[in-house]
């Protein structure tokens, strides 16, 4: 009989999309469902950017430089120099999606059997590229009850060994919405320089935080050669199917391994970054709305879930996801049965289990992450709906 290989039977699922048969079924019977499972916005995709694919103007839709179209390479080089971040368009590879940018950088950096370290809970799809790569993922754990913090830098410097390569963050943070603070940024960067490591740095949230500013791992000083920062336009433009991501770090020598593979790939899509580069165009005050109406949802949601008995939700400081702790005994069965058993007036709500975020197994059973990408009616909605499955769910951990 024919087997699969190992790295194909050792390839998670994804939490976030493991459940979708169930809500497609749940739809089929008629009920409104609500989907709190998965980052993706219910804001319009810009009018430029649609325009820039509608009004392309080509004869032969040709391959591009591997490292991307050098007109969009040099006005992204432009966009982060406003943001702080002094690169040159030569320093960017275009990628497919932000899921390339980090697979590259896994693949380039690192060498089968060697060791990342990732404060869990982090986006779960880390694992898969991680698999794919033939690397271990080794976790530490930060925590609810301070919204997610960095974990002290003694827990990492227990867990760091001859295998260890590097550091992956995730700023604001998917899934927990936290913000690394610029302290806590130079933690990393004294442990990354004491141990040669590469710090990966995924900011596709860099426009949405609600307290402060973002701080890039590229705003770090004397460790360039350390930095990889791995970027996407999906997020930040309401463009998720595009597939349009960033890899840039000032380290000459992985340029130059990164770039190999994105000639394995040949390219990235043409009309997509036609797109992205449209995007840079957008208006300063662009992210002004969109900011405010995201803020105005977390601060609903928010609300709403400490509201409820036995509940507890630390308010995110960036991104649009928040992670909640629910009084249930099993993360995975609780998001099941409100697809399968649980209706109220003719809706449910679809949320991502947490279980699938952490590395270490057992944790996140009583916690799942929403993400606040629908509108504050919706909102209300699903949390209506959350409200009423918490009081009837079999599996209630509290005045059972």
């Amino acid at each position: 009989m024919l087997q699969i290989s190992n790295r194909g039977n050792a390839m998670p699922a994804s939490p976030i999309r493991k459940l979708v048969p169930y809500a497609e079924a749940a739809k089929k019977r008629g009920l409104t469902v609500y989907h709190l499972n998965i980052g993706q916005p219910d804001i319009e995709t810009p009018k430029q950017i649609r325009d820039a694919i509608h009004n392309a103007d080509f004869k032969i839709l040709e391959y591009t430089h591997s490292a991307g179209l050098e007109s969009y390479r040099k006005k992204l080089a432009q966009y982060y120099q406003g943001v702080g971040i002094n690169v040159d368009h030569n320093e960017i590879i275009i990628t497919t999606g932000g899921s390339e940018a980090i697979l590259f950088g896994f693949m380039a950096c690192l060498d089968p059997g060697d060791e990342v370290i990732i404060p869990e809970p982090f986006y779960a799809n880390y694992n898969g590229f991680a698999i794919a790569a033939g690397v271990n993922v080794v976790p530490i754990t930060s925590h609810i009850e301070n919204g997610f913090a960095l974990p002290p830098i003694e827990d990492f410097e227990q867990k760091i060994t001859s295998k260890t390569k590097a550091i992956v963050i995730c700023n604001p943070n998917n899934p927990t919405g936290y913000n690394y603070s610029e302290a806590e940024m130079q933690k990393l960067k004294q442990i990354i320089l004491k141990h040669n490591l590469f710090l990966f740095s995924d900011e596709a949230y860099r426009e949405f935080t609600y307290e402060g500013k973002q701080f890039s791992a590229m705003h770090l000083s004397d460790v360039d050669d350390n930095i990889v920062l791995m970027d996407t336009i999906s997020k930040r433009y309401s463009a998720c199917g595009a597939r349009i991501g960033a890899f840039v770090t000032k380290n000459k020598q992985l340029l130059d391994a990164t770039m190999k593979f994105a000639q394995m790939r040949l390219c990235s899509p043409y009309l997509e970054q036609l797109a992205g580069e449209a995007a840079i165009d957008l208006p300063a005050d662009y992210f002004n709305d969109t900011k405010a109406e995201y803020q105005s949802r977390r601060d609903l949601i928010v609300k709403r879930l400490n509201a409820m008995e036995g509940v507890f939700c630390p308010n995110p400081g960036g991104a649009f996801y928040a992670m909640t702790q629910l009084p249930i005994d099993d993360a995975d069965v609780f998001c099941q049965w409100l697809l399968e058993d649980f209706s109220y007036q003719n809706q449910t709500v679809m949320l991502a289990p947490a279980t699938g975020f952490y590395g270490t197994k057992g944790l996140g059973m009583n916690e799942v992450r929403l993400a606040y990408v629908l509108n504050l009616d919706a909102i209300n909605h699903a949390m209506d709906c959350l409200e009423a499955a918490l009081k009837v769910y079999p599996g209630r951990t509290i005045n059972k």
